[in-house]
């Protein structure tokens, strides 16, 4: 800045990483395709980010090399979570904590300060040009021009996107100072240019006051921001006067062509005011910047003179008060131009662009990968609780209601008084191939274990986040809620603290369950053992019954209710197999192809748009339809039951009437009944005992990834703890220091709070509405500006015969003036100006002579 007339912006510094092992390990833990098939990509990757984050020097090529990385950034979003497992450090290229630099796991983060990058090589390649011709002009308002399209889309499409708090020099107020500078810096190549070819000096006027609008946008931005620099809004604030000053002397030679001589005077007149106002920050500005003013208030001044003896004495044309004088209308020619690149990178990214081919293109889109698990999910519950719940709740229905009517017992212990019945064993054999009660104790102690290892995961998660939160109070009460003002611990993991509860919750149902299983396991304890046991133990529990004279009556009571018993059989047999077949279609419903489908249609017909889960839902409607017709079997299936229901009643019912009286083989039927209960209650906790494994395994990944997401949240927080207190430390050290910067940004800030309710120096001209607009073809007239500060004072030398004065007045400065600067930072010779007239010496205002 120290030897040009503009500023530019300097670049954000990082350090090393290396992105490419971060994506190769999240594919080959996260997807289906090997990351060997993406190496060149791999490389590729690594390769654009040194190429992009070395191209700190003003040299066209690094163009490009910014805007590729920062396409394939935005591609790779796509296909990646944005916390992919790599930290990017950046330095902070505004503001007082430059050497601090700041680390996301982010790609988002990169991304914006890459495109940050961008913007400050167009403004750098913008000032390394040679402006002193029509040509050079140009080009850097073009380049001005691209680099505020580029902050404009970091500020209103990047950092919104962020999902973490944005850096500190890319807040909004910073960030819109920056975009209004920039604009300014290109409408004032404009119009350098326009002076430079000879325009009319109407036209450079106009152009004139637009630079002065955006400069004074810019510096009120940059007021309200803590990053953007005193002396930027000094220079800034100086550009407005300057411009105003331009304005209105374009003005007035446009005035002196048309033969407006009264209003050229009045012209110059406000112009003079104008630039001396932008000379009270000659203390901060750059001499190239002086020097402008200076040259200008040379010509003003002159022209001045010339138009006011030539008004006097010639043609005597009344000066018209500021009040009358008419509003300079604004030709604004600068605009925010965002690059096509950046814009819509995926147009850059096709194959046919300047970029090629995008990188990882096979590799499938994170968000399909979420659409095929929500499907999954969706389609295995519809499954599970529509049809096979259904089923299996059917049949255990049907099997309650068997019990309670003592079947199938009172039945074989009628048609076998002695002996054992097939059908019991074939369950005992069953049952001792399978090790019994071996297996269900086995598999309950495994399953204790799995329980135990989840809890223990889970509680070591659960405790870091105790840790971490119990350290965070101690610090918040150390320091202060106002200087420890980042999120309490439960705000800032609630994503975390939620999940957490979650898994509670599955704990205690799951225990719940367990505890269900186990006191099945108890009553019937004994009966399984037997049928695990020997034959002979089978025969001893189960007493032989007295062979009886069946009579016809009972004969055809036997033969119904074995009919019945038989259709039992068929149904349950049928129904397994039934459930069997829908669990392999489920097994083979593989919605990959239909989902990449979508995917490359969305992408043709959409290209800018991101891929999300929530646009593949028309698709999973569709797909569970075919699920439909299991559906309707189980409807089926309930009325075939219902039927089947009442037949068994009567058929029970005209058995018990054939035999009524007859107790000769009750006790046998009660054993042969508990025996069949027995099995299948077996059966059932061996069912049950499968899905709690397969719970607690399925649990213990989801508990892994917790105390993962744990141990990193921790870590995160420790991290910035140490930062925030290294902050700290250097906030009180350096505490003097940002006491004065804060001084004279509250000062500035004071300076344009007023400003803002006075009338500006080049008030916009106001839209009026059509039907005004035809019947008036000027604006309304407005005041000329007024300078709100004291006139700078003529310096002086020492002379011995004035003496020493102590506290005494400022020579050359009214009271009211002394008054008006005291305490003014604007003000370049009395920033300290004491208003007393006089009174004892105070040593802190140290001597003054003259």
């Amino acid at each position: 800045m120290k030897d040009r007339n503009i500023l530019f912006l300097p670049f954000r510094r990082t350090s090393a990483v290396s992105v490419s092992p971060a994506i190769k390990q999240y594919i080959s833990t996260k997807y289906d395709q090997h990351p060997d098939m993406f190496k060149k990509d791999l490389e590729t990757i690594d390769q654009i980010r040194t190429n992009a984050v070395n191209s700190i020097e003003a040299h066209v090529s690094g163009v490009q090399k910014l805007t590729l990385y920062a396409a394939q950034l935005v591609w790779i979003g796509g296909k990646f979570p944005i916390d992919i497992g790599v930290d990017f450090t950046w330095y902070p290229a505004l503001g007082f904590n430059t050497q601090n630099p700041e680390s996301q796991n982010n790609l988002r983060f990169e991304l914006a300060n890459i495109l940050y990058n961008l913007a400050a090589l167009y403004t750098q390649l913008a000032v390394s040009l040679n402006r002193s011709t029509s040509d050079g002009l140009k080009a850097a308002c073009n380049y001005f021009c691209q680099a505020a399209g580029v902050i404009a889309h970091l500020k209103d499409t990047v950092i919104p996107d962020l999902r973490t708090t944005p850096p500190e020099d890319m807040d909004t107020m910073t960030l819109e100072s920056i975009q209004q500078l920039l604009l300014a810096q290109a409408q004032e190549c404009f119009w350098s240019k326009a002076v430079k070819d000879g325009l009319k000096d109407g036209l450079i006027a106009k152009l004139a006051a637009k630079v002065c609008d955006l400069y004074d946008q810019a510096a009120e931005y940059g007021t309200k921001s803590d990053i953007i620099s005193t002396e930027w809004i000094h220079h800034m604030t100086a550009k407005h006067h300057h411009f105003a000053a331009a304005a209105q002397y374009r003005a007035s030679r446009d005035c002196l062509d048309k033969q407006k001589y009264g209003e050229e005077v009045a012209r110059l007149r406000d112009s003079l005011v104008c630039v001396n106002e932008a000379l009270k920050e000659s203390r901060w500005i750059n001499k190239i910047v002086l020097g402008d003013l200076n040259g200008l208030k040379a010509r003003v001044s002159e022209d001045l003179k010339r138009a006011e003896k030539d008004n006097d004495i010639i043609y005597l044309i009344p000066v018209p008060p500021k009040s009358e004088l008419k509003t300079l209308d604004r030709a604004g020619m600068a605009t925010a131009r965002i690059p096509h690149e950046v814009s819509d990178p995926y147009s850059a990214l096709n194959g046919k662009g300047p970029f090629g081919q995008p990188l990882f293109a096979k590799l499938v889109p994170y968000a399909v990968h979420v659409a095929v698990s929500i499907y999954d999910e969706r389609k295995e519950r519809l499954v599970n609780t529509a049809i096979i719940d259904e089923l299996e709740s059917l049949t255990q229905k049907l099997r309650d209601l068997l019990q309670s009517l003592n079947l199938p017992g009172s039945l074989q212990a009628l048609e076998k008084p002695l002996g054992l019945p097939p059908s019991l064993n074939a369950h005992a054999e069953e049952i001792r191939q399978q090790d019994g009660l071996h297996k269900l104790r086995r598999s309950m102690h495994e399953i204790n274990k799995l329980k135990a290892n989840d809890a223990a995961m889970y509680q070591e998660g659960v405790g870091l986040l105790q840790i971490e939160a119990e350290d965070d109070n101690k610090a918040r009460l150390k320091h202060g809620t106002e200087r420890w003002n980042r999120q309490p611990s439960r705000e800032a993991g609630e994503y975390l603290y939620t999940k957490a509860d979650e898994i509670e919750g599955y704990l205690k149902s799951a225990a719940s369950s367990d505890d269900l299983v186990k006191n099945k396991l108890k009553e019937c304890e004994g009966e399984i053992g037997i049928l695990g046991g020997t034959a002979r133990d089978l025969e001893s529990y189960i007493p032989n019954s007295k062979r009886t004279t069946m009579t016809p009556a009972v004969e055809r009571a036997v033969d119904g209710l074995r009919s019945v018993l038989s259709d039992v059989n068929k149904l349950e047999h049928r129904r397994k197999k039934r459930i069997q077949e829908v669990r392999e279609k489920v097994k083979y419903d593989d919605i990959n192809g239909a989902i990449l489908a979508e995917t490359a249609r969305f992408e043709r017909d959409y290209p800018m748009q991101k891929i999300e889960p929530a646009q593949f839902e028309n698709l999973f409607e569709d797909r569970l339809e075919v699920y439909n017709e299991d559906k309707e079997m189980v409807s089926q299936e309930n009325e075939l039951q219902s039927q089947l229901t009442s037949r068994i009643k009567e058929a029970n019912a005209a058995f018990t009437t054939a035999r009524k009286g007859d107790t000769s083989t009750k006790e046998r039927e009660q054993a042969l009944q508990r025996l069949e209960n027995a099995y299948f209650k077996y059966k059932e906790m061996v069912s049950n005992l499968n899905t709690g494994r397969k719970f607690y395994n399925d649990l213990a990944n989801l508990v892994t990834r917790f105390t993962d997401d744990c141990r990193t949240f921790a870590y995160q927080r420790r991290v910035e703890a140490g930062q925030i207190e290294t902050d700290l430390s250097t906030a009180l050290s350096n505490l003097n220091l940002n006491f004065q910067n804060q001084q004279e940004r509250h000062n500035l800030r004071s300076h344009y709070a007023p400003q803002q309710q006075q009338q500006p120096l080049l008030p916009q001209p106001s839209p009026q509405p059509p039907s005004q607009q035809q019947h008036q073809q000027t604006p309304e007239p407005i005041a000329a500006p007024t300078p709100t500060r004291a006139p700078q004072p003529e310096s002086g030398i020492w002379d011995p015969s004035q003496g020493i004065k102590f506290g005494g007045a400022v020579p050359g400065v009214s009271p009211q003036q002394r008054q008006q600067v005291n305490g003014n930072i604007h003000h370049p010779a009395y920033p300290n100006a004491n208003p007393r007239g006089g009174g004892p010496w105070d040593v802190s205002h140290g001597v003054r002579f003259g």
